[in-house]
């Protein structure tokens, strides 16, 4: 499996945005289309919202955002006009208004009308804050002072706007940027931060933060992974074949490397407090705080101890002792992250191979190292004149250095070195010569622990090479192979530069995201009824809609059967205009835009479903606007095909089907149907009511013309949304 970069592409990550600096306030909200001259069509509403009204999505979208649908008897008329005005004008707006929700009940709201700028400072969008201060309002009251009234009023009306103000500095307070003015709000001067605004957002990083894929850093990676290597081989040979009265000789010639490589681990672990990780969504994290965190709760404390500059002692002419040489094995524990490395090592297979003869080699110096040990120990615990039955008095008489006293004379470090590792690789490939040989019983027992050790490294290393090298490669071999069918296909039909570039981010994106799994090719097998299973658990959230609350759970089952996964990168186009609509959509996450003629029609976030009604057996539905994504977009979507076959084998929740459609979709794809949704716009009107919606208050604020033609929509060019 290629390493994976992370979700790269530029977003559009305005509505996260607006909704994550709501978070721990309030998240009531709309956003209004703030382009044309008359009617201002509610393009998105918040979940919180909804909550608050007692409204749904479907009910509110589209209609004008001066939100008569609101209004009641309690309803102050002078504040609609200072809304009306305040929208003609695109000015802000803040007021405490009563409201009415869906079942009658009043509720007393801050209102916040805010203008939302594109890159190039022009009005797009509206903020609608709506912050429920019903109990709050009216308290402290006194009816029978008229003076001191209009003083409390005035000064919890404040007080409220100041609230507001915060909320909404605190949205935008990290988006400042150009000229600032100051606005009178009751009396207090604020200063006007400028808005977030509706385009596609630059990744905003330090130039100080280090991306983890890029070339600088596989290289930085490559030379800590030598200097792990050298410190495997030479700390477990300076502990095992210098002696303690020699070791600080030793260390003192070498004491250039060691430090050099204690400060490039001192210095890599600065450098992964500044380096970009991959979170478990998927999403390239660029913050150097959650970096700081996230390195310091998973690999920090072992560097960190590997890193210790033991080294330095030497250099400072400090003397130490035997246990401060013992405690540099501790630099052992980079291993780990070698091991935490492997998986991107392992997409080279040549670099598999070099790892897994490099760790082969690895496991030999150590055990020749504590070979020898074992051969002192024993000498030092026998070290009578008439005991020379240690490997290492017999490699001393055949090399004419025999030992005295068991303490003088003997082969040198060199030769003992070097006849240690033939006795381990011997050991470990085969059972070994006979010319290096274990006498003692611990010798012995070591020598049975290495035949057992090498056996098993037959079996998993060598034995098993091929099958290893297939297991590791096998996902990323089929990846290989459809890349290069996919260039091939690139250079047979010579297609231009920039539907090549979207071709490839596309299929590596998608197979970042599902590893390159084929749910319903690998469910294929499954007995139908684990399939359904399976199927009704994968596709749980949109089953759980409203829309679907009459079926059977029968025609459940056979509906998710139905149900597919989709994926639409940031700026692709998901259904065009004027094409077959030939599913219906469930957006899991991320948002997406419907535009129609350059104009913003309404954005869709998670939860929302998008597509059509069925209105006859045999018509083909056309789409009568495109849908775009703005960000990363995971879909599911049930075929039309699909979902017709399974209402005629329902006909009793196929007429029920057909009625409460038009109320789950967030917008209606098909051509001709504004008119219904215009006309389901006049009737859904509050039945406490008292201040009714007139024809200009509709869609696009003119008047319905005659023949039933739709009035016109807010032109909002789409060209102004992104780089």
């Amino acid at each position: 499996m290629p390493v994976m970069k992370g979700l790269l592409a530029p977003q559009n990550t305005f509505l996260d945005t607006i909704a994550t600096r709501f978070d721990g306030t309030h998240s009531n909200f709309l956003l209004g289309n703030a382009q044309g001259h008359r009617g201002y069509p509610i393009v998105y509403c918040s979940d919180g919202f909804c909550e608050l009204t007692g409204f749904v999505r479907t009910e509110v979208m589209q209609k004008n955002c001066s939100c008569r649908f609101l209004y009641g008897p309690g309803t102050n008329e002078h504040v609609a006009q200072g809304m009306e005005k305040a929208l003609e004008s695109k000015e802000e707006y803040q007021a405490e208004v009563q409201f009415y929700k869906k079942n009658g009940t009043s509720f007393w709201c801050l209102l916040d009308i805010v203008p939302i700028k594109n890159e190039k400072g022009e009005m797009v969008l509206f903020l609608f804050s709506f912050k429920d201060i019903t109990d709050t309002h009216g308290k402290g009251h006194h009816s029978n002072e008229k003076r001191q009234s209009r003083k409390s009023g005035s000064s919890r009306l404040s007080e409220a706007r100041r609230r507001g103000r915060t909320v909404l500095c605190h949205i935008t307070s990290q988006f400042s940027r150009g000229g600032k003015n100051e606005v009178n709000l009751g009396g207090n001067m604020f200063e006007k931060p400028s808005l977030p605004e509706y385009k596609v957002a630059a990744v905003q990083k330090s130039r100080f933060i280090l991306l983890h894929y890029s070339i600088s850093k596989a290289l930085w990676d490559w030379m800590i992974l030598l200097a792990t290597f050298y410190v495997a081989v030479t700390v477990p040979y300076n502990v095992c074949f210098t002696p303690y009265n020699e070791l600080d000789t030793a260390a003192r010639s070498t004491i250039v490397s060691d430090i050099a490589v204690e400060m490039l681990f001192i210095l890599d672990i600065i450098l992964n407090f500044r380096t970009t990780y991959v979170s478990q969504s998927g999403q390239v994290v660029y913050d150097s705080r959650s970096i700081c965190i996230h390195y310091a709760a998973t690999w920090f404390f072992v560097d960190l101890v590997a890193a210790l500059p033991f080294d330095l002692l030497y250099a400072f002419n400090i003397t130490v002792t035997s246990l401060v040489h013992l405690l540099k094995t501790v630099r052992l524990l980079r291993l780990l992250r070698l091991l935490q490395k492997l998986d991107r090592y392992s997409q080279y297979s040549a670099m598999v191979l070099t790892l897994l003869m490099s760790m082969f080699a690895l496991l030999a110096h150590w055990m020749a190292c504590i070979w020898y040990v074992i051969g002192r120990k024993e000498m030092e615990r026998n070290h009578s004149n008439d005991w020379d039955i240690g490997w290492l008095h017999e490699l001393g008489r055949r090399l004419e250095t025999p030992y005295l006293n068991s303490t003088v004379g003997g082969p040198s470090v060199r030769s003992a070195y070097i006849a240690s590792l033939y006795f381990t690789l011997s050991s470990l490939t085969s059972v070994g010569f006979g010319n290096v040989c274990a006498n003692t019983d611990a010798e012995k027992i070591f020598s049975i622990c290495t035949m057992l050790i090498g056996a098993l490294m037959h079996a998993v290393v060598f034995g098993n090479v091929t099958a290893i090298i297939q297991r590791m490669y096998s996902r990323r071999s089929l990846y290989h192979t459809r890349m290069k069918d996919l260039k091939d296909f690139i250079r047979v039909h010579r297609l231009p530069q920039q539907l090549k570039q979207r071709m490839l981010e596309y299929f590596q994106t998608t197979w970042s995201v599902n590893n390159g799994i084929d749910a319903n090719e690998l469910l294929h097998d499954f007995p139908d009824e684990l399939r359904a299973d399976i199927a009704m658990h994968l596709n749980k959230d949109i089953l759980q809609l409203p829309v679907f609350e009459g079926a059977s759970r029968g025609c459940l089952r056979s509906l998710s059967l139905h149900i597919k996964t989709s994926f639409c990168a940031p700026g692709e186009y998901l259904i065009r205009q004027g094409d077959a609509l030939h599913a219906n959509y469930f957006v899991c996450s991320g948002s997406l835009e419907v535009l129609k003629d350059s104009m913003v029609l309404a954005i869709l976030g998670k939860g929302d479903l998008i597509g059509s009604d069925l209105p006859g057996q045999d018509h083909v539905i056309k789409t009568n606007a495109d849908v775009k994504a703005l960000t990363y977009c995971d879909l599911q979507y049930i075929s039309v095909k699909g979902l017709k076959e399974v209402l005629e084998l329902y006909p009793e929740y196929a007429s029920v089907f057909t009625a409460d459609i038009h109320h789950n979709l967030t917008y209606n794809l098909r051509e001709g149907s504004e008119a219904e949704v215009n006309t389901h716009a006049h009737t859904h009107t509050h039945t406490h009511t008292h201040i009714h919606t007139t024809e200009e208050e509709t869609l696009g604020g003119t008047k319905a013309h005659k023949g039933g033609t739709h009035p016109p929509l807010v032109k909002l060019p789409t060209e102004l949304l992104y780089y």
